[in-house]
């Protein structure tokens, strides 16, 4: 660790690490303990957390659909696509804070995790009011350059600027729950999200129709309920820190913590900005092959997207082990047990996959109950959905197990490699496989395209960890 430096004025003096007999005591400590029952406990909140957030999407596109038609369905759908591109950059940011954090955290150097979290938070916050201001004034051009019905744009203008205004709320919130993460905190986070679950399913349909006093917003209202609950999550969760005084609470001089700067800043930003990027290349490579899908009419459309709703949850283990991993593996750095990395990487990979090969075969042998959700039981497009899951289906637990090796890279802070092999996983391999294939075998190289972009994805990321020198983008 780097050498003390002398306390400015006006800030206080960094906590001392407490003394070795009391380090198994501190709460959120990642670094000792069975390592199979710390990474379940840790991740279990964190899978319910994506469980509930995914749920509660569908939920609320439902109440929208039902209460105000498709044309403001629509709308929704193209805000959220504006929407989630903003959230990636919060999101690679928030990750960078909670990898800090933890770095910090498992040094037992809880001044430091405060100066990058007050660092993250702040610099996340400005960033969202800058948007949200920007978004506000040019919404209507972002949905005329996304070419949104003109039926539907009026609609999408009215959600897409209640979004913007709250914007920081929603930031904020995600900014302290991936905080309190980093500092081995995953409970509080979950708790958070189920309120915030509840108040927004609750509020959706009130907000919308206004019965008795309640004011009738149309499509505002579910933006509105939205905000409402993200803050009702993010005030419970400030309550919870002070009132059990977590390592993550600011009081007095540390709150000048929150102003963006020094060495936690450029870590934030630097490795934040690769890891905003992932989501990005998967979200356009996503859209690209909608609209590959798209070509091949609408069974097939209706066909896919009933199997990308089953594939959001597949991913969800993966998801959740990976960003544990993630945070155990920089506790572990912090602390500087290296011997400890690899073996949560590898309890991270096989109970990642014993996880997601139990949830594929689920899928793959409940097929038919599980898209007549979406498609009805005599829909055509169902015999073009079950093969489209016997297809693909493993090409995701063969991915999830780049998500564990990224989390454990990502702890050590190399992030850019990863981003190019994600990169050449999704262009070349998927969508590359694709050009080449489709004259041969026609529309089923879409769906190939994804066990061949997957297999090249692992094979780079497996040999980048194996012999690769990502070790050495560690500092602390």
């Amino acid at each position: 660790m780097n050498e003390a430096s002398p306390i400015p004025a006006g800030e206080t003096e960094p906590e001392e690490a407490p003394p070795p007999q009391q380090m198994a005591r501190m709460k959120g400590d990642l670094t000792q303990g069975p390592i199979l029952r710390t990474l379940l406990i840790f991740s279990i909140p964190m899978l319910i957390s994506n469980v509930l957030q995914t749920l509660n999407g569908s939920v609320n596109a439902i109440w929208v659909g039902r209460l105000l038609g498709e044309s403001a369905l629509a709308a929704t759908a193209n805000a959220n696509i504006i929407m989630f591109l903003l959230i990636a950059l919060v999101f690679g940011f928030g990750m960078a804070t909670t990898v800090r954090v933890g770095q910090h955290f498992g040094a037992r150097d809880i001044d430091a995790a405060r100066r990058t979290f007050g660092s993250g938070v702040g610099f996340c916050l400005l960033l969202s009011v800058i948007c949200g201001l920007a978004g506000w004034l040019g919404a209507d051009a972002l949905l005329h350059a996304l070419g949104t019905p003109g039926q539907s744009r009026i609609e999408a203008l009215d959600y897409l600027r209640v979004i913007f205004v709250t914007l920081p709320l929603g930031s904020l919130s995600l900014m302290v729950s991936m905080g309190m993460r980093g500092a081995g905190d995953s409970k509080t986070p979950l708790h958070a999200m189920i309120l915030t679950v509840a108040l927004d399913v609750i509020l959706n349909p009130l907000l919308i129709i206004g019965p008795g006093p309640l004011p009738t917003l149309g499509i505002a209202g579910s933006a509105a309920a939205t905000a409402f609950a993200n803050f009702a999550g993010l005030v419970f969760q400030l309550w919870t820190i002070y009132r059990k005084d977590l390592p993550m609470r600011l009081r007095g001089a540390e709150l000048g913590y929150m102003i963006p700067r020094g060495n936690e800043l450029r870590y934030v930003i630097l490795k934040g900005l690769p890891m905003g990027a992932q989501m990005l290349l998967v979200s356009s490579a996503g859209l690209i092959m909608v609209g590959l899908v798209n070509r091949e009419g609408l069974d097939s459309a209706a066909a896919y997207g009933a199997s990308l709703q089953l594939w959001n949850y597949l991913q969800m283990p993966a998801m959740a082990i990976g960003s544990a991993v993630s945070a155990m593996v920089a506790q572990s750095l912090g602390a500087h047990d290296h011997a400890r990395v690899g073996k949560v990487t590898e309890i991270g990979l096989v109970t990642n996959l014993a996880l997601s090969t139990l949830l594929a075969a689920v899928i793959v042998v409940f097929d038919h109950p599980l898209l007549a959700l979406f498609l009805g039981g005599d829909s055509p497009a169902m015999p073009i959905a079950r093969h489209i899951q016997l297809v693909c289906t493993a090409s995701f637990v063969i991915v999830s197990i780049t998500m564990i090796l990224t989390g454990t890279l990502r702890a050590y802070g190399a992030v850019v490699v990863p981003l190019i092999i994600m990169f050449l996983g999704l262009y070349p391999g998927r969508l590359g496989f694709y050009y080449l294939a489709y004259p041969l075998i026609g529309s089923e190289a879409l769906w190939w395209a994804y066990p061949v972009g997957s297999a090249l994805t692992v094979a780079l990321t497996l040999a980048y960890y194996r012999w690769g020198k990502w070790r050495a983008a560690f500092d602390l």
